[in-house]
């Protein structure tokens, strides 16, 4: 059986709209912050966020002096409709495991956990989406040597469309 209308080719799935949400992270980011307790700030750097072709997935670059550590990594941010969460994997330039971490936006609130690390952030956006600020803490029972809490705020340095 034939029909007159010509066929419309096949097209491929759009992003989920729910993705849109991370587009106030675009761009780059000067970040600074203490450790708790510390009497200076001694974690500073930058972090650069832009979005992979077709828009499915955000990366973030992340370089930043965090005490005597030089930290780089890269993260790549989708979205689970299943749960409304932005599940992640950071790739850090400190060992050779990926990091899953799974962000949770709520209006000017932005919560960043990582059960691998037992970490979790929790931040908020100014109103003019300029200027960000929040801390990483130890889930409970993770405390240790190897989680360090934080506080960090930044602004944006340059937006990148």
């Amino acid at each position: 059986m034939t029909s007159s209308e010509p066929q419309q080719p096949a097209q491929p799935p759009a992003p989920d709209p729910a993705l849109k949400l991370l587009d106030r992270f675009l761009g780059t980011w000067e970040v600074h912050g203490r450790t708790i307790g510390a009497e200076a700030d001694d974690v500073e750097g930058s972090i650069a966020f832009e979005w992979l072709p077709g828009g499915f997935f955000l990366q973030q670059r992340v370089d930043l002096r965090f005490t005597d550590f030089h930290v780089e990594g890269l993260e790549i941010i989708g979205y689970d409709p299943a749960t409304g969460t932005y599940p992640s994997t950071v790739y850090p330039n400190m060992f050779g495991t990926p990091i899953p971490y799974r962000w949770k936006l709520d209006g000017d609130d932005v919560t960043i956990t990582t059960d691998m690390l037992g970490g979790i952030f929790h931040g908020r956006w100014s109103q003019d989406d300029s200027t960000f600020s929040g801390g990483w803490r130890p889930m409970p029972g993770r405390e240790g040597p190897g989680n360090i809490a934080y506080d960090v705020s930044g602004h944006r340095a340059e937006v990148r469309e």
